[in-house]
């Protein structure tokens, strides 16, 4: 599979990075470890967890993903084989929550044991935390680097300014900087990424690294117009069931049918083609859905095909 660096100071990754929020949620441990064996042999070795996935299932305390990685990890024995990207800050109980130092340095030694590895390739800030100075989170980011805990850090749901007060502080303290983000950012969620993060990642050269790349499903062909709504996500997307979503979907479908792949491909070969990005994440509940991801990656879509996906997901104005 293609690679790309992660921010200009960051490791090699794929170009496509396996979401693992679905492991012990929407798919089985079983299936999961099985999802696996067979995305690290198809080359998707770039794998996105967090320590709170999936606390919000019912009967889940949190750490259920980390934990089955873990396990994959014990039985494969392909640990070095992977670039392993996870999460701190939601929160995960009484007092577990936050970027505060204290709490950092019990959370990435939590990270460490469910996931059987002494180290993580990316360390991400899971959301920004106001009531902690940033040198007091960068510090204690700096100390796990140094350590050997972590390799690199990354920043997830931070605005503009702070991602670039954030690396301002690193630079002005001589500490660990962030190299890549995690935002929102897809067909149907741009403004946000492109108006206000963009020009950062871009002035830092820092890696992109999206979540939700398909909207939740949305952008998978999935929902249709009067689709009925079943699955555990369906909450997720009824906020795209209007005529802009479904103008989306319709233009997914053309551009899709002309390059013989599906939306699912479409979608994320179009936000591969998007100025800053490096590695779209997505997860998998099928084989199927697996393949996709592995047929993104080699999916180069034309301008003409961009540039329709492109006019198809901007706002019309009022």
């Amino acid at each position: 599979m293609q690679t790309r660096k992660l921010g200009h100071n960051g490791p090699e990754v794929p170009i496509i990075c396996l979401g693992g929020n679905v492991f012990g949620w929407t798919v089985s441990e079983a299936d999961s470890l099985n999802q696996l064996d067979r995305a690290v042999s198809s080359g998707l070795t770039f794998i996105d967890t967090a320590d709170v996935y999936s606390r919000w299932a019912p009967g889940h305390q949190g750490g259920e993903s980390e934990t089955i990685l873990g396990k994959w990890f014990a039985r494969s024995g392909r640990r070095k084989d992977v670039i392993l990207a996870t999460k701190v800050g939601m929160e995960m109980g009484e007092g577990k929550k936050g970027l505060n130092p204290r709490y950092i340095a019990q959370a990435v030694d939590d990270s460490l044991r469910r996931l059987q590895t002494d180290y993580i390739d990316l360390y991400q800030a899971h959301q920004d935390d106001p009531s902690t100075p940033l040198e007091e989170t960068l510090g204690a980011f700096d100390k796990l680097v140094k350590a050997g805990k972590v390799r690199y850090i990354g920043a997830s749901n931070y605005s503009g300014a702070r991602l670039s007060e954030a690396v301002e502080t690193s630079r002005k303290n001589g500490l660990a900087e962030y190299t890549s983000l995690q935002p929102h950012y897809n067909l149907v969620e741009r403004h946000n990424f492109e108006s206000d993060l963009l020009p950062v990642v871009q002035k830092y050269q820092l890696g992109v690294i999206p979540y939700f790349s398909l909207a939740a499903g949305f952008l998978t062909g999935k929902y249709r117009r009067d689709s009925e709504t079943q699955s555990a996500r369906a909450g997720m997307v009824k906020k795209y069931f209007n005529d802009q979503g479904y103008a989306v979907v319709d233009a997914l479908d053309e551009v899709a049918s002309q390059h013989k792949a599906t939306p699912a491909q479409v979608a994320l070969a179009w936000l591969l083609a998007q100025p800053g990005i490096t590695a779209p994440i997505a997860s998998a509940t099928s084989d199927k859905h697996l393949d996709d991801l592995v047929s993104a990656a080699n999916l180069k879509l034309d301008p003409a095909s961009i540039q329709r996906l492109t006019e198809a997901s901007t706002p019309v104005a009022a």
